[in-house]
């Protein structure tokens, strides 16, 4: 079933004005809202305006009242696993069994810096995912009973989540579309994988390596959903205010125009095998252009 959703930043925001944009674009029959997990903007400018995920990922929950509540996603480096899987178990209670959560390793050095957080080379950052989506995803399936697990930056002995969450299964995501870590990580462990900001084709090309992963791992890759989180700006000073220094690493995945020029490309990653299409938006929020996306989209 193709879903579509609305992935909202944290950045140069309110909680008063996320709420109210997570309340409109429920009622416009999106099935999905998420939050990511950063310190500071997003947007390579050293920026720090920006809301925290996991009070974010709780407000959200609370302040809905169908869609899924997602995270795309919590940063690996930043959040134990066990800390974290309680911490979304929790939200899961308090949103009725509507959360899903998102592993990522993380790539925002200035974060790291600024708060103190050693930031990893690449291969131990994605090690250290590795073995948090282990631990969350014993934790957030063994339906309240012991977890032991033993890596190098991780460690449960007999760790028990209860109460357990809502969900029987609370899906799992991983982010990113590295080839040789990422994708094999998400055919090993995830339900979900996310990547953001490319091409149809890319998507396609990367959608095709975690198949070739799946079948290495004997994973049915028809278990993992894929999903894109495209970005959409009314004109190129739009799209600069949001992006800022990341521009030009995401272009290829913001789509500018008409609603129907819009939906037209969302269609071209329908077509290349999305399973569900987050519009990714970033204050200052356009309701108005967002409502004419609902409408292009036939929500």
């Amino acid at each position: 079933m193709t879903t579509f959703g609305v992935h909202t930043g944290l950045q140069h925001t309110t909680v008063d004005e996320l709420v109210g944009m997570w309340q409109r674009i429920e009622a416009l029959g999106f099935d999905w809202i998420s939050i990511w997990d950063h310190f500071y903007a997003a947007d390579l400018t050293g920026d720090p305006t920006c809301l925290e995920a996991v009070a974010a990922h709780t407000a959200l929950a609370s302040a809905t009242e169908r869609v899924r509540c997602g995270s795309l996603v919590y940063c690996a480096a930043y959040r134990h696993p066990a800390v974290l899987a309680k911490a979304i178990t929790t939200i899961d209670h308090l949103s009725g069994g509507r959360v899903d959560v998102g592993l990522g390793a993380g790539w925002s050095k200035v974060e790291f810096d600024a708060f103190g957080i050693p930031f990893l080379p690449v291969t131990q950052r994605m090690d250290m995912l590795e073995e948090a989506a282990a631990c969350m995803r014993g934790l957030l399936r063994g339906g309240g009973k012991p977890v032991s697990f033993q890596g190098t930056y991780f460690a449960l002995d007999e760790a028990r989540n209860a109460p357990p969450p809502v969900q029987d299964a609370l899906p799992l995501w991983i982010g990113g579309g590295g080839e040789r870590r990422t994708l094999q990580i998400a055919a090993r462990y995830a339900d979900g994988w996310n990547i953001p900001f490319v091409s149809p084709e890319v998507f396609a090309a990367k959608r095709a390596v975690l198949h070739d992963w799946c079948a290495r791992v004997g994973r049915n890759p028809s278990e993992i959903r894929c999903a894109v989180n495209v970005g959409v700006a009314r004109d190129e000073d739009d799209f600069a205010q949001q992006f800022g220094n990341l521009r030009m690493a995401v272009r290829p995945g913001v789509l500018m125009g008409p609603a129907a020029q819009v939906a037209e490309r969302v269609q071209e990653y329908l077509a290349a095998g999305a399973d569900q299409v987050n519009l990714a938006l970033r204050a200052p929020w356009d309701v108005g252009n967002l409502e004419a996306a609902a409408a292009a989209l036939g929500l």
